[in-house]
């Protein structure tokens, strides 16, 4: 152990003449010095995905072709961009950072949001594809009242989005800040003029080759490391549950559960919100669509949660190894043992570590890439929600003719990458993880339970619906902002109104039981055509048949 000791030591200081370019400050990343190494992958990455780009604009004239890249996608490619899609910034940077900080509770988020996909595969994929055409809100409008539905499903996918899209664009702000020396803001800046240029010109089809590249390359860097974090103990792990023990300001208690979440309330309400948030994540859902049938839609989650169970062990290994090789040297840690840093950037300091200047720089690239898809993906199911269904199926009744529709879906997609980069502004010192936490409660909250009860409920109402989701959609919204993490540490307030940080175990029982019972009081003429409906409904949803007609151009 002395040996192996030594060895690790001699390893930091090998390399921490890298470290020491990398600038970092006690609570902040500093700027850099120019790395031509990380910059060139940077580059290279970039004009390869513009290429695509270039390549996917012919393919994305058509609705079709922009929303769903013409439901071309096979099952296998699908489950790889459902996986790059998923494995964001918030798995990659801030689990990590999680785990570093929090030790054994960092699993918390990981398992959590692994548990969702089972409940897709067996319940949503292969009903959701066969009733819908683009948008989420396409189930939930099928058998109910059109305009109402679609406004409140769109406005609640809206929200999911925004919360996902700030933690994308932290990550990305502080990984450009730290490759090339920018200011934040300007970091910031590149990544959504990169973001509009991607979804307004290549749709779903360059979102989609995107997303496939970066998974490939995320699973090859973050295998390479934790299997080189193993290679140094001779894949003795439980090395690094010592030093752990050792490193760590908490001692012991990085390897107890329950340190990180104060209360059971929160655990509880984490869980729900994590398991149930992901099968009403908008852009998520919106990739089945992209496949030919039900078959290839459940292809796709098959091979999805392979790979993201796979790459969530490797995050795990990950932190861990962060507190070994970082918190044990100088040039990493303060005297009171915490990180010199920001902790969403362990794992991009780590890669140092393992590879020197070269392995910095592919990490770095795919970090970065991994924002790319995301957003990439986000912007394209917000602009599917503003266009398709609020523009054309409300405010123009579902009459409008292929050019302005195109028009209405790019003015929204530049409009979403303005937002983010004001949103990356904003929320700069929030863990991106935490914040993916709260769309989730959101998606948890509004979504899930209605189109869980769309597909198999029949006595579900409009009025139910719109009510008791709107209802819910509230309460999660104002008990978020009302929560420790806005309230204090976003807008400074020295107590926050609402004392838990996750909200999920109030309003997504609420939604429930408020759809539940306003459905079953309204006894309304459009209460009557809804429940009439559910049988050609579920006939469709069972069959796939008239499936074809969810491709269109």
């Amino acid at each position: 152990m002395e040996k192996l000791t030594n060895n690790l030591k001699f390893v930091l200081i090998f390399i921490s003449p890298y470290i020491n370019a990398a600038g970092f400050s006690n609570d902040k990343i500093e700027k850099t010095t120019f790395n031509p190494i990380a910059v060139t992958m940077f580059s290279i990455f970039v004009i390869i995905t513009l290429v695509i780009t270039f390549y996917s604009n012919k393919k994305s004239k058509s609705k079709s072709g922009f929303f769903t890249a013409g439901g071309n996608i096979t099952g296998v490619q699908n489950g790889i961009a459902i996986a790059g899609d998923f494995m964001s910034a918030a798995s990659f940077l801030g689990i990590t950072a999680l785990v570093f900080t929090n030790g054994f509770d960092g699993l918390v988020y990981s398992i959590g949001f692994l548990a969702g996909w089972p409940i897709i595969l067996l319940i949503i994929a292969e009903k959701f594809r066969n009733l819908g055409k683009f948008t989420f809100a396409d189930i939930t409008a099928y058998r109910l009242e059109n305009k109402p539905i679609r406004i409140l499903s769109a406005i609640s996918g809206l929200a999911v989005i925004v919360f996902y899209l700030i933690a994308q664009m932290v990550g990305a702000g502080q990984l450009i800040q730290l490759l090339f020396g920018l200011p934040y803001i300007i970091a910031v800046i590149l990544v959504g003029i990169l973001m509009i240029l991607y979804v307004t010109f290549g749709g779903m089809h360059a979102t989609t080759w995107v997303q496939i590249i970066k998974a490939i390359l995320l699973l090859g860097g973050a295998t390479f490391m934790s299997i080189m974090i193993l290679y140094l103990t001779k894949f003795d792990f439980s090395y690094y549950f010592a030093k752990a023990i050792e490193n760590h300001p908490k001692g012991e208690a990085i390897m107890i559960p329950g340190g990180f979440l104060p209360d059971t309330i929160s655990a509880i309400s984490l869980g729900l919100a994590l398991m149930f948030g992901t099968a009403g994540l908008p852009h998520i859902l919106m990739r089945f669509f992209t496949v030919k049938n039900a078959k290839e839609a459940r292809k796709s989650v098959f091979y999805a949660t392979g790979l993201i169970g796979y790459f969530y062990i490797l995050t795990f290994i990950i932190g861990f190894g962060s507190i070994a090789l970082l918190l044990s040297n100088p040039e990493f840690s303060n005297l009171d043992g915490t990180f010199k840093g920001s902790a969403n950037m362990v794992a991009i300091t780590l890669s140092e570590v393992i590879g020197g200047d070269y392995f910095l720089g592919f990490i770095s690239a795919v970090a970065f890439s991994t924002i790319l898809a995301v957003v990439a993906g986000l912007a394209i199911s917000g602009a599917g929600a503003i266009s398709h269904d609020l523009f054309v199926c409300v405010a123009k009744n579902g009459v409008c003719d292929l050019k302005t529709e195109m028009k209405v879906t790019k003015i929204s997609t530049i409009s979403i990458g303005i937002f983010a980069i004001f949103l990356g502004i904003i929320f700069e010192k929030q863990n991106v993880a935490f914040t993916v936490g709260l769309a989730f409660a959101i998606a948890a909250s509004v979504n899930f339970p209605i189109l869980l009860l769309s597909i198999y409920w029949k006595n579900l109402t409009t009025k139910g619906a719109f009510i008791g989701g709107l209802i819910g959609l509230i309460t999660v919204l104002i008990l978020v902002i009302l929560s420790p993490s806005i309230w204090v540490k976003s807008f400074g307030f020295d107590q926050a109104i609402f004392p838990y940080d996750h909200p999920a175990i109030f309003s997504m029982p609420l939604t429930f039981i408020l759809i539940y019972i306003i459905s079953k009081l309204d006894n309304s003429k459009r209460a009557e055509i809804d429940k009439a409906g559910f049988k050609a409904q579920d006939f469709k949803a069972q069959s796939g048949i008239g499936i074809s007609e969810a491709i269109e151009h």
